[in-house]
């Protein structure tokens, strides 16, 4: 038999700073949260190696559509502010709106829960919303990963990623290429920054040092900055069922002026009005108290509009009731013109 000094007495992986049976207890936690987010098509889940799905015999040429995203430094004030029941949700919108702007219906979810150690509670409070948001958008969350790793976070701080997986009618999927001047631009109303522009926000903070019970038109200021990504996807697969839909931009880093020309060819520009939508208080707010010019704001962030869909213009009164009815604030934005030499692909008035 090994004798052990006290200089080599045994040593386990909770003395290395790795706790299983915490991560065990997560997995109990999260699984009535994953199994509210269930679709028929799914043959095992979590707790398996590997996530079975099957793709519905509803597609009959089905192409997968994929996306992956992260939080960016939202979960700073996540950290700052003990506020984690909304990033799981800003998680999963952030994929499922990328991949919803080709045509795709989002069939399911993983997730990437890293840190240094693993607080049961946060973390499954991390996991609910994320949970939350595969329900708003019709997904099923089938499987994840927490990795605990001690030194590689501070305490109390974590890092998320997630992947979501659609599929679309190769018919059907949309790129854009059918947008031709004279097309109306409309513009689905944000329920904040989303998940962007962040560390310009926390350097506004910074700054203006504000009472976060600010008032901001009715929202305490730290609800409206960490309000969640709005998901259009319920919303959006609808309209797809009534309005030929030529092009969606999903507006994320990089604001109005970058992610709009993502769906035009080179021939075209959208012309956006600034005055057909309100500002709203949130991004008042920040402008003011960091001096942001219009067009810094026009390419950082969504400004309050979260997502934009393209159609000709005899579609537009149509494609606006049906939003309307699933609950979306929409704005007639801009129009598609034939772009001139030298012209920007997407010009803010």
């Amino acid at each position: 038999m090994t004798a052990f000094t006290s200089s080599s007495s045994p040593l386990t992986y909770r003395d290395a700073g790795v706790d299983i049976d915490a991560g065990d207890a997560l997995v109990e936690r999260i699984k009535p949260a994953a199994k509210r987010t269930m679709r028929p098509e799914v043959l095992a889940g979590i707790g398996g190696f590997g996530a079975l799905f099957e793709i519905s015999k509803k597609f009959r040429e089905p192409v997968l559509v994929s996306g992956t995203d992260g939080v960016g430094t939202k979960l700073k004030l996540a950290f700052q502010w003990n506020r984690h029941d909304t990033v799981g949700q800003d998680l999963v919108a952030m994929s499922v709106n990328d991949i919803l702007v080709q045509g795709a219906e989002p069939l399911f979810f993983l997730d990437y829960f890293a840190c240094g150690r693993l607080d049961v509670n946060t973390a499954a409070t991390v996991v609910e919303g994320i949970a939350r948001g595969c329900e708003i958008a019709g997904c099923a969350l089938i499987g994840g990963e927490t990795a605990e790793m001690p030194s590689m976070y501070p305490d109390g701080e974590y890092d998320l990623a997630g992947f979501a997986v659609g599929a679309v009618e190769k018919s059907r999927i949309i790129d854009g290429k059918s947008i031709r001047p004279g097309d109306v631009v409309l513009g689905l109303a944000s329920s904040g920054a989303h998940s962007n522009g962040y560390s310009l926000i926390r350097k506004i903070l910074e700054r203006a040092q504000p009472n976060l019970a600010l008032d901001l038109g009715g929202v305490p200021l730290a609800a409206a900055v960490m309000a969640p990504t709005r998901i259009y996807v319920k919303s959006l697969l609808a309209l797809m069922q009534g309005v030929n839909v030529k092009g969606m931009a999903h507006i994320t880093g990089g604001g109005l002026t970058e992610n709009i020309p993502r769906v035009l060819g080179d021939h075209l520009t959208a012309i956006i009005d600034r005055q057909h939508w309100p500002l709203p208080p949130l991004f008042q707010w920040l402008q003011r108290e960091g001096r942001v010019a219009d067009a810094e704001m026009h390419r950082v962030f969504n400004c309050g509009i979260g997502m934009v869909v393209i159609v000709a213009e005899a579609d537009a009164g149509s494609a606006m009731q049906l939003l309307g009815a699933a609950g979306e604030k929409v704005y007639q934005i801009g129009r598609i013109e034939a772009r001139g030499e030298g012209q920007a692909q997407t010009i803010v008035v």
